[in-house]
């Protein structure tokens, strides 16, 4: 698959039924983050759960057979990142 390709299911994927599907990436993410922060015992951000998701996908490529799925997430996952940072909710 070419990066373009990989980039436009991902796209679709963070815009699309998924974001019908879960709710506000926003939400999401910070939901998330609370969980994280009270099981961790320290503060984690809506940001940091986009940035640890991408390097969950990081990790699976070591692991079992490649999976095509893993980096088409892994955009998505810094995709949304980067518009958490851009949109000023977080920190």
């Amino acid at each position: 698959m070419q990066a373009q390709e990989t980039l436009k299911i991902a796209s679709k994927l963070v815009s699309g039924d998924r974001a019908k599907k879960h709710g506000d990436m926003f939400h999401s993410h910070d939901l998330i983050a609370r969980f994280w922060s009270v099981y961790l015992g320290k503060t984690i951000e809506a940001h940091d759960v986009a940035c640890l998701m991408a390097l969950l996908k990081i990790a699976r490529t070591q692991c079992g057979e490649t999976n095509t799925d893993d980096y088409i997430d892994m955009a998505g996952y810094a995709a949304i990142a980067g518009e958490l940072v851009d949109s000023g909710l977080v920190k």
